[in-house]
């Protein structure tokens, strides 16, 4: 599949900045999945690249000027392949098996969660992942607006409702509580009619003598070929696209704007 991405994100502050600094996890790396045609990012100032712990390209943006605002472009090209019930053929990593198994603030399993986790008989092949998927989404609906970037898995479950991201941590925190290795996956979806948007996130579950396979909890599904992979980690803290400080500015307004649209490859 060739994916087309467009991400635009704008912040406007309600006082001037006196420094911000932005880490951008804005750019897809080729591998198993997917190979990078084009890539941009336009940003009001220097972009210091690098890679993080993980392996994910990491830019990181800092502006010393005053500014009421920020305005993030983000455009490219990628071919995606299809994979077989989501097994990805990667090798481990940089980062060892054991340090998916750690829980994290986001990830930490309750009463609740260990009762979620132990629903489904097996973990440790695809068909359990996609039934353990089927549970999530039927007890956490999808309902934005109820969460937030800082909820845990715990506290979507407590709740009934939660977005993507919400799946992806319940998920990692059931995989965890039973030792298996597991991480957040953050990137794009062609999101055909399905009314979850383009910007999306899914989870990584090591199947011992399998490899990584790629799932979308919120879908139930297997991630395939019309998903982009922009940074994967042990959560969404981890992997988030954009995260920043500042200083100054009091309140602030985020708009972020991500269209993606596929066709067959020519």
């Amino acid at each position: 599949m060739y994916l087309t991405i467009r991400h635009d994100t704008a912040y406007r502050y309600e006082a001037t900045v006196h420094y911000s600094i932005q880490q951008l996890r804005l750019t897809p790396s080729s591998g198993a999945s997917q190979t990078v045609r084009r890539w941009t990012i336009d940003a009001p100032g220097k972009l210091d690249s690098t890679f993080d712990a993980y392996g994910n390209v990491l830019h990181t943006l800092v502006l010393n000027k005053p500014h009421s605002e920020i305005h993030v472009h983000v455009a490219g090209e990628v071919d995606t392949f299809p994979l077989v019930d989501g097994l990805l053929r990667d090798a481990v990593g940089p980062v060892p098996l054991e340090h998916f198994t750690c829980a994290t603030r986001l990830t930490e399993a309750d009463a609740a969660v260990h009762e979620l986790a132990q629903s489904v008989p097996t973990l440790a092949t695809p068909g359990g992942l996609i039934k353990l998927s089927e549970e999530i989404v039927q007890r956490v609906k999808y309902r934005p607006g109820i969460t937030e970037v800082t909820s845990t898995a715990a506290e979507a479950l407590a709740l009934g409702n939660g977005v993507c991201q919400d799946h992806a941590h319940l998920m990692l925190a059931c995989c965890r509580a039973r030792g298996i290795p597991a991480r957040y996956v953050s990137g794009y979806i062609e999101p055909g009619d399905v009314p979850h948007g383009a910007s999306h996130a899914w989870v990584d579950v090591w199947l011992e003598g399998t490899g990584w396979t790629s799932v979308d909890v919120t879908h139930a599904a297997f991630a395939s070929e019309i998903y982009c992979r922009l940074a994967a980690a042990r959560d969404y803290e981890a992997a988030a696209p954009v995260r920043g400080r500042r200083i100054g500015g009091l309140e602030e307004k985020l708009n972020v704007s991500v269209t993606v649209s596929a066709q067959l490859p020519q």
